[in-house]
């Protein structure tokens, strides 16, 4: 089975003019055709997040005519308009909405269901997606609409502000991706309001900013990052969130929206395999945005110089929303709109420059988390996700059902390269349960086609084992396709076992169950609210690769050796020890690990040279 959501890289969408005003063509097509006698260019379909469709439309309309000046559309955008501004804005309250600061404003907001009391959780965002499209709306409307027109939509859309930001609570979902949105449309409606009005609105917006959103980023893997729904980052909507702060920087020039994107954009990239696959974050946990990544992803792989549009997007989604009859939604329209606006081409070089939570060649990727430990492996097209036994997830050595893989200490990294090879090596003190403090020392190893991973520690008692991965999916042409192979050697015995239980708890690989949905299953939260991540932690084991030990390795020591990727020759590395050195020789490098004297500071050493000579 495919996964649904991971499908082709978004830089291989063509972003020339020509292609743009082709998709406009075929919005117009079906905006008209579809258009109803009220102005109502909502699909027939559409029952949530509805309350900006037919605005976004209207947008992606009033675009349309400013780049082709088709004389049917300045009817069809004022006929529409007048419909939004008639039926979809709501002024007395939504019953059973709780987060508001002040009962009965009269201020007006969106709806994220029509019906009254229906769903009321979603009108935050509806509202400043409503707010976001009356801007876009007005940013094109010299010659389209009239005065009157105009100065209610300005009127509406300083309402949406005022009733995001004063009437009800900020950002009440957590979502920053919402919370940075906001801050957009108000830096946008500032410049269609009086100069006081605006002057205002923008001051407003900047402080919101600051201490609502910037205040309460959430670190993760040394970048500050602004949350989603109870995380630092969600691989759906992280990226959206680096859209609006694209956007923001776009129209205000205010460098921190560039600082913040730069942090931001460089975390994607850490994170984000060689071939556009990222798993994790605590909305969904494979699921991609597609045209609403766009405009965050190019401007800022320009700013960071690295290839941000290898990210996997969703191609169903690729120039707007839409229903499964293939039929423009509305939804989300600023984000096709604000992408055909600016002018940013993809950089589509990676960067060269060492990351310490990423290694990165060719092929060949490893992310690794906040722990050093590798949260993503890939290898000749397959992706590896950590294994799980007794409810423990990462990489590393088991001993006695323990995995050593979780800092007692400060865990250190070195990165090297040598030739076509590039190398990291990651020490962390570990305390098992035996409770003696062990030293692991992770070597990571690639020629951009395989990988090489050794680890070496203090000699264990027992039989233990390396846990060095699930095999979870493969790259197939524009999809992503489960899998439970594995293209690998090993110097010891390796074994892929699978969990003999079949609850939720387990998870097999041969399954058509994917992480996402074992996720959810085992959330706190139902399926689309709350951190599915949390939910993962509480597996209990999974499918699981596992490698004995290296024969010939120093007596004092036990160390694993495992190669990923393509390979017909044997693996059989060769290992040596003097004092706290170690050397290890495989048939691509030689490497060695620290230094028999040591140094004043007690850095971890690694020297790297091609071939099996030191």
């Amino acid at each position: 089975m495919h996964l649904p959501h991971q499908r082709g890289p978004l830089h291989d969408l063509p972003d020339t003019p020509e292609a743009y005003d082709a998709v406009l063509a075929g919005v117009t097509e079906q905006a008209l055709a579809r258009m109803t006698p009220e102005g109502n260019l909502e699909h027939p379909d559409c029952v949530d997040d509805i309350g900006d469709t037919s605005l976004g439309v209207t947008s992606l309309l009033a675009l349309a005519w400013q780049r082709t000046k088709d004389p049917r559309l300045p009817e069809a955008v004022r006929r529409s308009l007048a419909f939004h501004l008639s039926e979809r804005v709501y002024t007395e309250d939504n019953p059973g909405y709780p987060n508001l600061r002040t009962r009965n404003s009269g201020l007006p907001y969106a709806r994220y269901t029509l019906a009254a009391g229906a769903h009321p959780i979603g009108d935050w965002p509806s509202t400043v997606w409503a707010l976001l499209q009356a801007v876009n709306v007005l940013d094109a409307a010299d010659g389209l609409v009239d005065d009157a027109q105009r100065a209610r939509l300005v009127e509406v859309a300083h309402g949406y502000w005022r009733r995001l930001t004063e009437v009800t609570f900020f950002n009440p979902q957590e979502a920053g991706n919402q919370a940075i949105g906001c801050v957009v449309g108000g830096l946008m409606l500032s410049r269609h309001l009086p100069p006081p009005d605006g002057a205002s609105v923008r001051r407003r917006a900047m402080r919101l900013y600051g201490e609502e959103i910037r205040a309460h980023r959430v670190l993760d893997r040394g970048a500050l990052l602004p949350p989603e729904h109870g995380g630092a980052y969600d691989n759906n909507y992280g990226p959206i969130s680096l859209s609006f702060l694209a956007q923001a920087h776009r129209v205000s020039g205010e460098e921190i929206f560039a600082e913040d994107g730069d942090a931001l954009a460089r975390y994607i990239d850490a994170r984000l395999t060689n071939g556009g696959f990222d798993n994790g974050g605590p909305r969904y946990s494979e699921q991609h945005s597609a045209f609403e990544s766009v405009l965050g992803l190019r401007y800022f792989s320009a700013r960071i110089g690295s290839d941000l549009g290898r990210y996997r997007g969703d191609s169903r989604w690729a120039r707007h929303a839409r229903k499964a009859d293939g039929g423009v939604d509305g939804h989300f329209a600023w984000m096709l709109v604000w992408q055909i606006q600016d002018t940013t081409r993809w950089h589509r070089a990676p960067s060269t420059a060492p990351v310490r939570h990423q290694l990165r060649a060719g092929t060949v990727s490893v992310a690794f988390d906040d722990r050093m430990t590798p949260s993503l492996v890939e290898a000749a097209g397959t992706y590896y996700l950590p294994a799980a036994v007794n409810r423990q997830h990462g990489f590393g050595p088991v001993a006695d059902g323990f995995l050593l893989c979780r800092p007692m200490g400060e865990v250190r990294v070195r990165d090297v390269e040598s030739g076509p090879l590039k190398a990291k090596l990651v020490t962390k003190p570990v305390v098992g349960r035996d409770h003696v403090l062990r030293h692991v020392r992770s070597l990571y190893v690639t020629d951009g086609t395989r990988l090489w991973t050794t680890v070496a520690v203090e000699r264990l008692d027992g039989t233990p084992y390396l846990l060095a991965g699930l095999p979870y999916a493969e790259n197939d042409g524009d999809r992503v396709r489960r899998t439970a192979r594995a293209r690998m050697a090993s110097a010891g015995t390796l074994r892929l076992t699978h969990p003999h239980a079949e609850d939720v708890h387990h998870f097999d690989a041969r399954s058509e169950r994917t992480q996402e949905q074992a996720a959810f299953a085992l959330a706190l939260d139902p399926r689309g609210y709350g951190n599915p991540d949390e939910g993962w932690r509480h597996l209990v084991a999974s499918s699981a690769l596992e490698a004995e030990p290296a024969p010939g390795a120093p007596e004092d020591l036990h160390v694993f050796a495992v190669r990923y990727g393509p390979g017909d020759e044997e693996f059989t590395p060769a290992f040596e020890s003097e004092g706290t050195a170690l050397t290890v020789r495989t048939e691509a490098f030689t490497a060695v690990i620290g230094e028999a004297a040591g140094d004043a500071n007690a850095e971890p050493e690694l020297t790297l040279s091609c071939g099996t000579d030191a």
